[in-house]
């Protein structure tokens, strides 16, 4: 009776735990309403292969430069949530600049293909597909590829650039140094208990990732990246704390590596500062060769 009793107790906590897991990372799809045709700009609807037999919708839009040599390339990354179209400020404002840009929808996000589990690590794996991807299709330099990156977009470059040194720059805006910290908040907020509850499902996301959230962690690995980063973190972020930001600068190469606090902002909004866009296009400046 009592082996009984156990066996339904377990059961019943597995269900408990699946739905947590379900609803806590459930990505909510927003489709596209908005291109860059909004604004005069020309693109073409793309999609592109990524792990798991999965397929990204993106738009490549060419640079307006007419010079002979080939354009650098900048990747532009979306947060939770969200899709290309949350990427069109800067596409607008980058474009007059004379780049190539690549906006796409990462793994269950706007028309892109559904997993089950999607993470940070399935989005590094989404940026270096776009990178395979414009290099096989276009002419374009190898060796001039930078990333930005809007939240978990952001940690994503970061582990991408880990990954693959074609990776010239990074900009993030409100990047998390651990997931673990982010997901530890979340479980804050709708008062779940670390233990067991958290402490479970970290587990079980980790063997489903095949990898421990420290070793995939972006504090962890933005030492082993030779890009130039510029990590951008609102000074009233409630999603991502501010301390997250600051925990990447002191983990990363003091050489390569600059913080910018913006005073007064939050998670999605630091493009509305007045220096926003003044200060990104002097770090771009400085580390694309179309500028030297």
């Amino acid at each position: 009776m009592v082996f009984l009793w156990i066996i339904g107790m377990l059961i019943i906590v597995a269900i408990f735990l699946t739905f947590l897991i379900i609803h806590l990372f459930r990505v909510p799809r927003t489709l596209h309403h908005l291109t860059p045709e909004k604004f005069g700009i020309p693109f073409k609807e793309i999609k592109f292969p990524t792990k798991n037999r999965c397929h990204l919708y993106g738009w490549w839009i060419p640079s307006q430069n007419e010079s002979s040599h080939p354009a650098p390339t900048l990747i532009l990354v979306h947060g939770w949530g969200c899709n290309a179209d949350y990427m069109l400020p800067y596409i607008k404002k980058l474009y007059p600049y004379g780049y190539n840009l690549l906006a796409f929808d990462l793994r269950s996000h706007g028309n892109s293909d559904t997993i089950k589990y999607p993470g940070m690590l399935q989005f590094s794996e989404d940026i270096r597909a776009a990178i395979e991807y414009i290099l096989k299709q276009y002419t374009v330099k190898p060796d001039e590829i930078g990333v930005i990156g809007l939240s978990v977009g952001g940690s994503a470059a970061i582990h991408a650039a880990a990954c693959d040194n074609r990776i010239e720059n990074i900009i993030t805006i409100g990047a998390f140094a651990n997931p673990v910290n982010v997901i530890r908040q979340k479980f804050h907020r709708k008062h779940i208990p670390f233990f067991p509850f958290m402490w479970i499902i970290m587990r079980y996301l980790q063997f489903k990732m095949g990898a421990k959230f420290k070793q995939i962690a972006p504090v962890n690995i933005i030492k082993n990246t030779k890009a130039n980063i510029f990590l951008i973190h609102g000074s009233n972020d409630k999603v991502v704390p501010i301390d997250q930001g600051e925990r990447l600068k002191n983990a990363a190469n003091p050489k390569t590596t600059k913080l910018w606090i913006v005073p007064g902002k939050g998670h999605s909004n630091c493009n509305n500062h007045p220096e926003f866009w003044s200060k990104v296009n002097s770090f771009i400046h400085s580390t694309m060769l179309l500028y030297h």
